[in-house]
C-alpha cells in the first residue's frame, strides 16, 4: 500500500527564519546606523501593536489557527471526549442533525492512527489567517497525509468564520468526507496484533501503554538500522576513496557520521511509527520531540565541520609556526560555536511553542546597541585579520612600527606587543598597527655595506690609486661580500678626500653581519695606515689680521 512520506526536516519556515535571523545579525554588525535601530524599534512596535489589538473574542476551543485546532482535536480524542473532538471537523447540516459528529471524530482518529500522519505542530501556520505562500488556496492550509484504499491524499482544514466573528479553522468537509466510517472494517494494524491485553485495556494518556512501549521501541530500532546503514556506507567510502583515509577529508567524514545517523533514525522512526500502526496521539506527542532531534543534528553537524576545519587548519598553521594565525583561528571557532548555540537554542524555542518575537526585537535592538559601542574592538578585530592574511609580520620579527623598534612578541586579537631595545613592551592596537607603516627587517636577505673613508688632504693621487687597488682586493678576498663591489674615489669634501665602498655582505643573521664588518673595517684601517697618509679629521682654518682701527688722518676736524 503505498504512503505519501514527509520527511522530518525542520519545514521552509523554521529555514527561512534562521537564515533571516542570521542575516539580521551579520547587517546590524556591518551596518550599524541608529536610522536602522529607529526603523527596526519601529516596524516592532507596530507588530507588537497589532498582535495585543484583536477585533475578535478568543475562541473557547482554541480553533483560531490550524495549529489551535489540530491540537485541540488531538487533546480531545486524548480525552475520549469525541463530543468536543467533533466540533473540530466542518460538518455539513445533515450531519449535524443525525448528531454523528462524534463517529465522525471517532472515524477520523482510527484512519490517522492506520493510515495517516499529522504534521508536527510547530510546521503547522499559528496564525488566523494561515499559510498564504503555500499555493493551495487563501481558506485552506494541508496538516497532513492519509491514504485510503490505496489512494494517498492530503488533510486539510479549512478556514470558516465564527459566530462571532472571526475565523474557525476546522478539519475540511472533503476530509471528513473521504473518512472510512466506522462500520467499515480494516485490517487491524500490527501494535494491536503482537501487544498483549494488559498492555492494550491499560491506557494513559487516552492511548494504551502497549502504543507508548512500541513507540521507544521502534526509537531504538530506528537508531540501530541508521548506526548499521551509516557503519557501512562509511566503511565502503574509506575503502574505496584513498582520500578517505587522510586529513581533512577523513575528519569531514566523521563529521557528517553522528549528525546524518541521528537524521536517518529520526526519519525510519516516523515511517516505522506510521507502518506498525501507532496512534497518532503518540505519534504527535513525539512529533515535537523528532524535529527537535532533527534541528540537533544539523547543528551537530556545523559544530562538527567547525572542529574539523580549524583543528586542520591549526596542524598547518602550526607546522608554519604561524602562532597568530593559530589565535585567528581559535577566535572564529569560539564565535561560530556561540552562534550556533544562540541560533539553535532559539529555533528549539520555537519549535516548542514559545513566543520568541519579542526576544528577537529585544535581540536586534541589542545588538545595534552592542555593535556602537564595539566599533573600535571590530576595528582592532579586522586589523588583525588583515595583518595574519597579509603576513606582514610574524611573531619573532624584528621590526620598525611608526617610531617604534623591536620584536614582535605577541599578535592578539586586539593589539599586538612589541619588545623594544630597551626591553620594554609597547602595545598597539590593531586596527592603528595596521595601518601604519611597517618595516620588517626579519626578511632581509642580506646586509649594505657603504662605509665612507675620509683621507687627509695631503694624500697624493698616486696613494689614492694605490688603495684604491688595496680596498678592491681586500673584498673580493672575502666570500661574503657580494660580487663586483664598488671602490670609488666619489668626493673632495671641505676637510677630508672621500672614497666611497658599496656593496652587500651575503647574510641574514645580524651576528655574522657584524663579525663581517668588523673584519673588514680592520683590514681597511691597516690599508689606509700602510698606504696612505691616514684618515682625516674634522678642520677649521682660522685666519686672524691685524686692526689698526679709524685712520686720524680721514677723521673730521676737532672744533
Amino acid at each position: 500500500m503505498p504512503h505519501e512520506i514527509t520527511t522530518p526536516y525542520p519545514r521552509i519556515g523554521n529555514l527561512r527564519f534562521l537564515l533571516l535571523l542570521l542575516g539580521i545579525l551579520i547587517h546590524l554588525f556591518a551596518f550599524p546606523t541608529p536610522s536602522l535601530a529607529q526603523e527596526i524599534a519601529s516596524d516592532t512596535t507596530e507588530n507588537l501593536q497589532e498582535a495585543l489589538e484583536p477585533t475578535w473574542p478568543d475562541d473557547s476551543l482554541g480553533r483560531r489557527t490550524p495549529r489551535g485546532t489540530v491540537d485541540g482535536f488531538i487533546d480531545a480524542v486524548a480525552d475520549e471526549d469525541y463530543a468536543r473532538a467533533a466540533l473540530y471537523l466542518n460538518l455539513d447540516t445533515t450531519q449535524q442533525e443525525n448528531q454523528d459528529g462524534a463517529m465522525l471524530a471517532r472515524a477520523l482518529q482510527r484512519m490517522l492512527d492506520q493510515r495517516g500522519r499529522i504534521l508536527p505542530l510547530s510546521w503547522l501556520s499559528d496564525d488566523p489567517n494561515g499559510y498564504q505562500e503555500d499555493r493551495i488556496g487563501p481558506n485552506l492550509d494541508r496538516v497532513g497525509t492519509a491514504t485510503v484504499e490505496g489512494e494517498s491524499f492530503d488533510v486539510f482544514v479549512e478556514k470558516t468564520e465564527g459566530p462571532e466573528g472571526g475565523p474557525i479553522w476546522l478539519f475540511s468537509s472533503q476530509t471528513v468526507q473521504r473518512t472510512p466510517p466506522l462500520e467499515e472494517e480494516v485490517a487491524a494494524p500490527i501494535t494491536d496484533k503482537v501487544l498483549p491485553s494488559v498492555l492494550e485495556e491499560n491506557k494513559w494518556g487516552g492511548v494504551p501503554i502497549g502504543h507508548w512501549l512500541a513507540m521507544l521501541a521502534c526509537a531504538v530500532v530506528a537508531y540501530l538500522i541508521a548506526w548499521c546503514i551509516t557503519a557501512v556506507v562509511t566503511y565502503l567510502i574509506r575503502l574505496g576513496w584513498r582520500k578517505a583515509r587522510e586529513e581533512p577529508t577523513l575528519g569531514i567524514i566523521k563529521a557528517f557520521a553522528l549528525p546524518i545517523r541521528l537524521y536517518l533514525s529520526v526519519w525510519i522512526l516516523v515511517v516505522l511509527g506510521q507502518q506498525v500502526g501507532i496512534s497518532i496521539i503518540v505519534r504527535q506527542r513525539f512529533s515535537e520531540m523528532t524535529v527537535i532531534v532533527g534541528l540537533v543534528a544539523v547543528l551537530l553537524l556545523l559544530w562538527r565541520l567547525v572542529d574539523a576545519i580549524t583543528n586542520f587548519s591549526e596542524r598547518r598553521l602550526i607546522r608554519r609556526g604561524n602562532m597568530a594565525g593559530i589565535s585567528v583561528a581559535l577566535f572564529l571557532r569560539r564565535g561560530a560555536k556561540i552562534a550556533l548555540i544562540v541560533l539553535g537554542t532559539i529555533a528549539i524555542l520555537d519549535t516548542l511553542g514559545f513566543d520568541v518575537t519579542t526576544g528577537l526585537a529585544a535581540l536586534g535592538i541589542g545588538g545595534i546597541a552592542l555593535a556602537l559601542g564595539a566599533q573600535k574592538t571590530v576595528e582592532n578585530f579586522v586589523g588583525s585579520v588583515t595583518l595574519i592574511a597579509d603576513q606582514s609580520i610574524r611573531v619573532g620579527d624584528f621590526c620598525k612600527v611608526g617610531e617604534t623598534v623591536g620584536t614582535v612578541e605577541q599578535i592578539g586579537m586586539r593589539s599586538t606587543r612589541i619588545r623594544t631595545n630597551e626591553r620594554t613592551i609597547v602595545t598597539i592596537p590593531n586596527g592603528d598597527f595596521s595601518s601604519q607603516r611597517i618595516e620588517n627587517y626579519a626578511h632581509r636577505d642580506r646586509f649594505l655595506f657603504n662605509p665612507v673613508l675620509r683621507l687627509r688632504y695631503d694624500t697624493t693621487p698616486d696613494q689614492i690609486r694605490s688603495l684604491l687597488v688595496t680596498l678592491r682586493s681586500i673584498l673580493a678576498s672575502q666570500p661574503k661580500v657580494a660580487q663586483d663591489p664598488r671602490v670609488r674615489f666619489t668626493e673632495i669634501g671641505n676637510d677630508s678626500l672621500n672614497l666611497e665602498i658599496f656593496t652587500y655582505l651575503l647574510t641574514s643573521d645580524i651576528n655574522e653581519f657584524l663579525q663581517l664588518k668588523e673584519e673588514l673595517n680592520l683590514q681597511m684601517m691597516e690599508a689606509v695606515k700602510v698606504g696612505g697618509k691616514g684618515f682625516a679629521l674634522p678642520t677649521q682654518a682660522l685666519y686672524l689680521a691685524g686692526d689698526k682701527g679709524n685712520n686720524e688722518e680721514k677723521a673730521p676736524p676737532k672744533e
